[in-house]
């Protein structure tokens, strides 16, 4: 089904439905983790990997969908999929606006959490790799001098090199050595790469 290094975390107040995603998680590959309140989630540790949540709606103390508000605002970008005894159209509604990969109602299909699980690991998945090369671009960003942060700059407005000159109070040769710098620090070797390269660092650094 996925790699066997990915992890789904459950989080449900009831043993036996702990229990039965356990297994059920268990018996296609994935590695599993689970927690019976909301607060036992957020005290426990989670390496850096591949991984999911299924979260129950309604629990004592923390519920599902503040567990959800909490996790976004920590800046954490793990799907989530809902479950719940006690869901209606308008408590779905709210966790989907909020990012929830599905929300189904018990009692539900094995084949159908399977299927949300899937999904939510390829969104785990994409993420993570997006993340990866956005954090590439940050480590080849600071190679740069602050020099050639200032001329970058020029040449993702699509300045000529003696409009940048003038502005800076430099050579339009320099210039040129700068632009030759970024060009070789940042890894790309046309303009239209490094204006997307810095559209998705100014994305993520938006984005964290």
């Amino acid at each position: 089904m996925a790699d066997s290094q990915d992890w789904v975390y459950v989080v449900d107040d009831d043993l036996s439905v702990r229990e039965a995603l356990s297994s059920l998680i268990r018996s296609v590959g994935l590695q599993v983790e689970t927690y019976a309140s909301a607060a036992a989630f957020l005290e426990g540790p989670r390496l850096p990997r591949v991984a999911c949540l299924i979260l129950d709606v309604r629990m004592p103390g923390l519920t599902g969908l503040e567990l959800q508000a909490r996790l976004a605002e920590s800046g954490a970008s793990i799907p989530i999929i809902f479950i719940t005894g006690h869901g209606d159209i308008p408590m779905a509604v709210r966790a989907i606006k909020k990012g929830a990969v599905e929300f189904l109602a018990k009692p539900f299909r094995d084949e159908d959490l399977l299927a949300a699980i899937r999904s939510a690991l390829a969104q785990a998945r994409s993420t993570r790799q997006a993340e990866s090369e956005v954090g590439e671009i940050r480590r080849r960003y600071a190679l740069l001098t602050g020099r050639e942060k200032e001329v970058i700059t020029f040449m993702v407005r699509g300045a000529l090199n003696k409009q940048a000159a003038a502005e800076l109070g430099v050579s339009e040769m320099t210039v040129k050595v700068h632009r030759h710098n970024i060009m070789h620090k940042m890894g790309v070797t046309t303009l239209p790469d490094l204006v997307r390269m810095v559209e998705r660092l100014q994305t993520g650094n938006e984005g964290s």
